[in-house]
């Protein structure tokens, strides 16, 4: 079999093509130097030139709060160059994986969201990736689209490494304690699409550790693991004021991986230790 992974340099594009070769996959990955996926003709050329059995498409456009300003770009990345992507996988008859996020539901209650329901995007990144989804949907057959939220991982910014970063100049911060989801180890996340893109059970999934906790108690649990002292005072997302608007319900249910053979992720915490430990922090 024959990969081709889209953001390689991204944390999640990086672990996938490094658990892809692992396993002993030919794997081709590509940052935007290689593959500008907002340009039709060079996604059609490159996808052509590997010729590739899937396409496993982690690029994305990511700036929650930027994207409120610069709707065009994060719309040709989000959704035009999923397009693109989905047009030759139809083309070339070849699956093609989406990694979409929860930020398409509209982030309301305390019940896990279903693979099924209703999307409603509240900010400009949701709606692009929701856009980016139906592009996939309404071109594809065989086609997966993993929605993930809370990533974390070696390469790249994410919370954890801001969280660490902090601490090296400040004693007290704040941190947002009603917004709840599911921190979700790169790693992790990537042996499991590495196992879903060798079959055919094509859908909507969700993946994420398991266990849920706030973003309050995801940086007191992160300080504490890595013995750091850091008084962290709970605030809203109100008080905290972000531009965009971020889903105060990340919950995903993940009962679809089990009813397809697909192993669950382990809990939060454990992957935690395990990051932690990757980065000497431990």
């Amino acid at each position: 079999m024959k990969v081709l992974v889209t953001g390689v340099r991204g944390q999640l594009g990086h672990d996938v093509a490094k658990e892809l070769a692992r396993r002993g996959i030919e794997t081709v990955g590509t940052g935007s130097h290689e593959m500008d996926i907002t340009d039709g003709d060079a996604v059609n050329r490159v996808i052509r030139n590997a010729a590739p059995d899937a396409v496993i498409h982690c690029a994305a456009y990511t700036a929650v709060d930027a994207a409120e300003e610069d709707q065009a770009c994060c719309r040709r990345v989000n959704a035009d160059g999923t397009q693109y992507i989905a047009d030759v996988c139809r083309d070339l008859d070849i699956k093609m994986m989406y990694i979409s996020t929860d930020y398409v539901f509209d982030g309301r209650g305390e019940k896990p969201w279903e693979p099924e329901d209703e999307r409603r995007p509240q900010s400009v990144y949701g709606q692009t990736k929701y856009e980016g989804e139906l592009a996939v949907q309404n071109t594809l057959q065989k086609y997966f689209i993993v929605r993930v939220s809370w990533t974390y991982g070696v390469n790249g910014k994410n919370f954890v490494k801001t969280m660490l970063n902090l601490s090296q100049k400040h004693r007290r911060i704040t941190v947002v304690n009603d917004q709840f989801g599911s921190p979700t180890y790169t790693a992790d996340l990537a042996r499991l699409l590495a196992d879903m893109v060798q079959t055919d059970r094509y859908g909507v999934y969700h993946a994420a550790n398991e266990g849920v906790c706030s973003w309050y108690e995801f940086a007191c649990t992160i300080f504490r693991e890595a013995d750091i002292e850091m008084e962290v005072v709970p605030v809203t997302a109100a008080e905290y004021g972000a531009k965009a608007a971020r889903p105060g319900n990340s919950r995903l249910s993940k009962e679809k991986l089990t009813e397809n053979g697909f192993e669950k992720l382990p809990h939060w915490q454990d992957a935690l230790k395990r990051f932690l430990a990757v980065l000497g922090e431990k």
